[in-house]
């Protein structure tokens, strides 16, 4: 189990909906890995990232697929790319499997 955390400390974490729009393949990532670019609606825009999700999702599956994100992380560099955003998902060893929503939501919905 990790490092208890305060309520205040869980509130700075800004989570949302948003749709995958592009996904492309990036060969300088270190391990398999696609570029994804996510919409999170009219406030926020759109963000992109990178996500080592080539094992399960192939690119055709991933758009126009919810997920939910972190979106208020600073900007990473990873090889020659600045992710701004993380997707989560369930993670055992390579394995991740994304979290969504059960149904269509709003892009941009916070998640609490």
């Amino acid at each position: 189990m990790s490092e208890t955390i305060s309520w205040q400390d869980f509130s700075k974490t800004d989570m949302r909906v948003g749709t995958i729009i592009g996904v492309a393949d990036f060969p300088e990532a270190r391990n398999a890995a696609y570029i994804i670019q996510l919409d999170f609606g009219p406030h926020i825009g759109i963000k992109k990232t990178s996500a080592q999700l080539t094992d399960r999702y192939p690119k055709n599956e991933l758009l126009g697929r919810q997920v939910i994100a972190v979106v208020n992380f600073p900007k990473k560099q990873i090889a020659n790319f600045m992710s701004e955003c993380l997707i989560l998902g369930a993670v055992e060893g390579k394995d991740v499997i994304l979290l969504q929503p059960e149904s269509h939501v709003p892009n941009g919905l916070k998640i609490s």
